[in-house]
């Protein structure tokens, strides 16, 4: 028990993400976010409500989400994952999220490739990417980054 315990220690203080992690168990998903905290409901409608033609998964952020990361951009810490319409259709459609500590800050990138497009072609090529939220540039680059750890995005 004290193994996992040590483990588990080590793992927060090497991530950096203890207020995170002690907060939800590091089990934080994209779709659980809006009904975990109602300050996290009201920053990404902040974000939404002048947006156009998004799809209702986007505006709910509801779907087929991973687990999050804490992550660091310009010295502020972020919860970042993915969020797919469907499991099914992820490598088609899906959104980049990253929210703040604070929750007072949320921004995301819907990446989206057309359907039926050939094994042999890159999804980066044919990628259409829309930023959501007003990202900088230090913010855009870290929303990309979380995308290429995805095994299947060459």
């Amino acid at each position: 028990m004290s193994f996992s315990f040590k483990t588990l220690t080590a793992a927060l203080l090497l991530g950096g993400s203890t207020l995170a992690m002690a907060a939800n168990d590091g089990q934080a998903r994209v779709n659980e976010l809006l009904s975990s905290d109602p300050q996290y409901r009201e920053t990404w409608q902040g974000v939404v409500h002048k947006e156009e033609r998004l799809p209702e998964w986007v505006m709910n952020l509801s779907g087929d989400a991973q687990q999050m990361n804490a992550v660091e951009e310009d010295g502020d810490k972020y919860l970042v994952g993915p969020l797919c319409e469907t499991a099914q259709t992820c490598l088609n459609k899906r959104l980049i999220v990253a929210v703040s500590f604070d929750k007072k800050h949320a921004y995301a990138m819907l990446v989206e490739v057309p359907a039926g497009l050939p094994a042999d072609k890159s999804p980066t090529r044919h990628a259409e990417y829309r930023f959501l939220g007003k990202p900088d540039e230090g913010m855009q680059a870290l929303l990309k980054e979380q995308l290429k750890k995805d095994p299947n995005w060459y």
